[in-house]
């Protein structure tokens, strides 16, 4: 595969920290969300505006309304595209969406509705794709629509388990759409992504740090989700992106 020495490296951030740490680490945008154990929903306008405001990096917005499923009903719909406006407002530079019928298909009418509303912002078709019936089909809607990247863990809970279908893609593609990589991306692997000729790798650097709090009592959950501690805080460690920037960088070199 030929090499593609802009290849970009793009930080799942559920924080503002987590911006701040891809910003300094050199990654070259962040996917801004909320709700990380629900993988993702559209996030504040505080916490984006704050990112705007105290970094230079590029931040594409989760639009996402809810945890799940990718199949929206007329409501949600509706909310989504007034999200997609107040983050475009706000000065986001693009969005990152997926939708699907009950059938596993595109939601091509939907897709096409926020791309006219949104004008010519930059559109990232998220992993609703790797649950879709038919990825080859949803890229060439996508493509058809002016989406311009998707990202894919090749159909499995990891990218690098899916990385013959990622190939797949980057091929199929032809260069009318960026493919990248994600789920499960980090510095000892991401040289393999680039090995097939992705257009970007996508990672949280995922770490963790104790809360703050001395007192904890016991028995008590404001979540309520088994296994997931109120007293452990994650964000993305900036020593991880950077050793995947460098890692990058050091591919193209060499």
């Amino acid at each position: 595969m030929k090499k593609n020495p802009c290849v970009q490296v793009e930080v799942c951030a559920y924080s503002f920290i987590s911006c701040l740490a891809a910003n300094r680490a050199g990654a070259n945008r962040v996917e801004l969300c909320a709700s990380p154990w629900e993988g993702g929903t559209t996030p504040s306008w505080g916490l984006l505006s704050q990112v705007l405001a105290q970094t230079n990096i590029e931040v594409h917005a989760m639009l996402r309304p809810r945890g799940g499923d990718f199949c929206y009903d007329s409501y949600e719909k509706d909310t989504m595209e007034a999200e997609a406006m107040a983050l475009i407002e706000a000065g986001v530079h693009g969005l990152v969406l997926g939708a699907l019928l009950p059938n596993g298909e595109i939601d091509y009418a939907f897709m096409e509705r926020i791309r006219k509303a949104t004008g010519t912002i930059p559109l990232t078709f998220h992993r609703a794709i790797d649950v879709s019936k038919e990825p080859l089909l949803v890229m060439e809607a996508l493509i058809s629509l002016g989406f311009t990247r998707i990202l894919t863990s090749g159909q499995r809970d990891k990218a690098l388990d899916g990385i013959l279908t990622i190939a797949q893609m980057v091929h199929a593609s032809n260069a009318r759409i960026e493919i990248m990589a994600g789920s499960g991306v980090h510095p000892t692997n991401c040289q393999e992504f680039l090995e097939i000729g992705v257009d970007a790798i996508h990672l949280s650097a995922r770490a963790m740090k104790d809360s703050q709090m001395e007192y904890r009592r016991p028995n008590i959950s404001m979540g309520g989700i088994p296994g997931i501690s109120e007293f452990e805080i994650m964000y993305a460690s900036e020593d991880l992106i950077r050793e995947t920037v460098n890692k990058v960088s050091e591919y193209y070199s060499s």
